[in-house]
């Protein structure tokens, strides 16, 4: 598959959905400063749905009636909302934003091996092998260290970072059979789904308001719902209509940027060494799995030869051409 070329307004929109779902997780984390996790998700959730509903509605669109297509919603609602979302929300309230940003930036590697294991059409390649590998040694980086010594919440906040990040490699091979809805009228409705889940979970195991919430706590639980969740998602699926998958698994490489930059100036976090070096390792096995480094090195190679026959009066070779594995999914 022939990588689409990417222009400017595709690679403004890249960045800017970096920057809001890297953003995600310091919204997360000035929200957790006077929510629980649930209260959190719940409300990332339910506006969020309220809104693409809403969009769906305004842009003359229909949500489905059929039970079966709403029983697909909940269990996408679930693997790539209340699972993953809980599942970080907890995390963030032991390990820093930064550094969750880092650990979910493995969902492309649980996402190849899941479709290896589940899927007939997506078996695993040498670069994805390669991939893979270096990527889980990036992670043993980051947290095998405490896990040797002692399993504290920390290592468990990490844990359960990671566990996000592999539920949302199984919603995105579970997301395939939507690929007959509008992407707004998937997304709303496995939002409204996800709602309908977490609103019966925060009634029970929520934590109780100590204080209404001040404008930090609304604005940051505002601005994960209709930035980091509603209109990410928007922008998501028109990157995805006009650059295709393979240029949008770009934004997994700028997502922990965005976070550790405002978790930084914003939040007062600081990463260890072994943190970038687990994030260095992470990324070479992104860039594996991509493909797109090799096949940019072996084409310069051949140019290189290319052009080294040339002068010296030999034959021209003809210019390689490289072309782009297709990735595995990745949904937020």
């Amino acid at each position: 598959m022939k990588c689409r070329i990417m222009g400017a307004t595709e690679w403004a929109l890249l960045v800017v959905l970096s920057l809001l779902w890297g953003g995600s997780f310091f919204f997360v984390a000035v929200a957790l400063e006077h929510l629980g996790p649930l209260s959190v998700v719940l409300g990332r959730v339910g506006i969020a749905a309220v809104v693409l509903t809403a969009w769906v509605h305004v842009r003359g669109g229909r949500m489905p009636r059929e039970p079966g297509v709403w029983g697909a919603f909940l269990v996408m609602g679930a693997l790539n909302n209340v699972l993953p979302f809980t599942l970080i929300a907890w995390g963030q309230t032991h390990i820093d934003s930064g550094l969750a940003a880092i650990l979910n930036a493995t969902t492309p590697l649980f996402t190849v091996v899941l479709a290896h294991l589940l899927t007939t059409d997506e078996p695993m390649t040498t670069n994805r092998v390669a991939g893979v590998t270096l990527g889980f040694v990036g992670v043993a980086v980051l947290v095998g260290p405490g896990l040797v010594h002692s399993l504290d919440l920390r290592e468990l906040g990490g844990l359960a970072v990671l566990g996000a990040a592999c539920s949302y490699g199984l919603a995105g091979i579970y997301g395939r059979r939507f690929k007959g809805l509008p992407p707004a009228v998937a997304a709303a409705g496995m939002l409204t789904a996800a709602t309908a889940v977490m609103v019966p979970l925060a009634a029970l195991f929520g934590e109780p308001f100590a204080a209404w919430p001040g404008a930090s706590t609304i604005g940051a639980v505002l601005g994960l719902a209709l930035l980091g969740t509603a209109l990410g998602y928007l922008i998501y699926f028109r990157i995805l209509a006009t650059a295709g998958a393979t240029n949008l698994l770009l934004v997994t490489f700028l997502i922990p940027i965005s976070a550790i930059l405002l978790g930084a100036t914003l939040l007062g976090e600081r990463l260890a060494p072994e943190h970038f070096a687990g994030m260095a390792l992470i990324g070479l096995g992104l860039a594996a799995i991509d493909g797109r480094p090799l096949t940019w090195l072996r084409r310069r190679h051949a140019e290189g030869f290319t052009a080294v026959r040339a002068g010296s009066g030999r034959v021209r070779v003809g210019r390689s051409h490289g072309k782009c594995r297709r990735p595995s999914r990745e949904i937020r």
